[in-house]
């Protein structure tokens, strides 16, 4: 197991990526809420953006994700002999699949 600072920043790095994510979802504009828009207001900001609604997603979702990382790094699904058997080193062929 790496050690728990490691894991930390694992873990805000799949918080950081989750939250760009989720950040689109959910969100309507005034025109798709049949609310008036504000002048001067772009036609596709958010209508009643809820910042507190995205963070606890983010928070879920991101804590689902690394735990199955904790898991495959447990288990080893997918260690690093398969992902190069993918994905050779630079300057050598790919394999025929």
């Amino acid at each position: 197991m790496p050690p728990w600072y490691s894991m930390l920043a694992i873990y805000l790095l799949f918080w950081v990526f989750t939250l760009f994510l989720v950040l689109p979802y959910g969100v309507r504009t005034a025109r798709e809420a049949g609310a008036e828009e504000v002048p001067g207001q772009a036609g596709s900001a958010p209508h009643g953006f809820s910042l507190p609604r995205k963070l606890v997603a983010t928070t879920l979702v991101s804590a689902v994700l690394f735990g199955i990382f904790l898991l495959n790094w447990r288990m080893e699904w997918v260690t690093r002999a398969d992902l190069e058997a993918l994905l050779p080193a630079p300057g050598r062929s790919v394999p025929d699949v």
